[in-house]
């Protein structure tokens, strides 16, 4: 997926573990089929996980996660990973990596996706699907707004004393500082999507009011990927990478990417949205989505899927 993308196997991992957790050095390992882009994902027995940047960008990942989930978690109704060890560089792997607790559950995105063998949506927003590994499971939109609805306002109140510094651009920030990197992303597109519509709807998001309340904690990539279902049920949120302090209409990226009709506007109310920043949450939509389309277009198909569905659901609204 990227030029400088580090290589990692299973006996890469092996090797790692007997130098620094040899007490699990003799557990199976697997990789793990991910809609990630910025991790390599190994099973470790039943009850762990192996994660390994392969980017530069994710290389504190496993650092930032250390410090602040734990401080997290208890405030939040969904559950995050829990990280058991933190891996240092060696065997030639250039980052620190983490060791985690297996969370149980299937990707919202396998459920919503062509990504299932088979599936429908009714409209009452209930998704049954037969995903590609054969489980049948039933996924219920309007439930998944008002969970999801309910751990972005939790987020929201967790104290921000001690927050990391956001990037320029980074999740959260002004929309203004994206501006220049989603114009050229949408040239890039040229005819794979109505460059008019995208850039007609960026500008209605980019002149929206800025926030001018309190910054508070998003997630910033609450991506279908990035969040687990359990018994039809969101049971957990993960890859914390764009954790950030900043705008908290950032995380409203989930109306455009994971919900649709009823479950939107379930959603959108239950956040009691207003206009401005339903606006700007739909300028973060877009610009991860039409930023991510010309990086991914040959590497990621999953990826690619996933962000033409929410380029057409944000088109769609902003020109109706």
């Amino acid at each position: 997926m990227h030029a400088d993308e580090i290589e990692t196997d299973v006996e890469l991992v092996r090797r790692l573990l007997a130098g620094q957790f040899p007490q699990w050095a003799e557990l199976l390992i697997e990789l793990v089929d991910t809609y990630g882009t910025d991790h390599h994902i190994y099973r470790l027995g039943d009850e762990l996980c192996i994660r390994l940047p392969i980017i530069g960008w994710a290389a504190t990942q496993a650092a930032k996660e250390a410090k602040w989930l734990p401080k997290l978690a208890p405030h939040l109704p969904l559950a995050l990973p829990v990280q058991v060890g933190i891996g240092h560089p060696a065997e030639g792997y250039p980052f620190d990596w983490s060791i985690c607790e297996w969370l149980p559950g299937v990707s919202a995105n396998d459920l919503i996706t062509s990504n299932a063998t088979t599936g429908s949506a009714s409209s009452t927003g209930i998704t049954i699907a037969t995903t590609e590994h054969g489980s049948a499971e039933r996924f219920d939109l309007e439930q998944a707004a008002i969970d999801l609805a309910a751990f972005i306002r939790a987020l929201r109140t967790v104290d921000t004393v001690g927050a990391h510094e956001r990037p320029h651009g980074g999740r959260g920030a002004p929309l203004a500082e994206r501006d220049e990197a989603v114009r050229n992303a949408i040239a890039q597109l040229g005819d794979r999507i109505d460059d008019a519509a995208a850039l007609l709807s960026w500008e209605e998001s980019l002149n929206a009011p800025v926030w001018n309340g309190k910054e508070t904690w998003v997630h910033g990539d609450l991506l279908p990927g990035n969040l687990l279902v359990v018994d039809g049920r969101l049971s957990s949120v993960i890859d914390w990478g764009s954790f950030n302090v900043g705008d908290p209409a950032c995380d409203l990226q989930p109306a455009w990417s994971l919900f649709y009709e009823e479950s939107r506007e379930k959603f959108r109310n239950v956040l009691e949205v207003d206009d401005a920043s339903w606006l700007r949450g739909r300028g973060w939509a877009l610009s991860q989505a039409v930023i991510a389309l010309p990086y991914y277009r040959e590497s990621n198909p999953r990826i690619v899927r996933q962000v033409l569905c929410s380029i057409q659901h944000i088109l769609s609204e902003s020109t109706s």
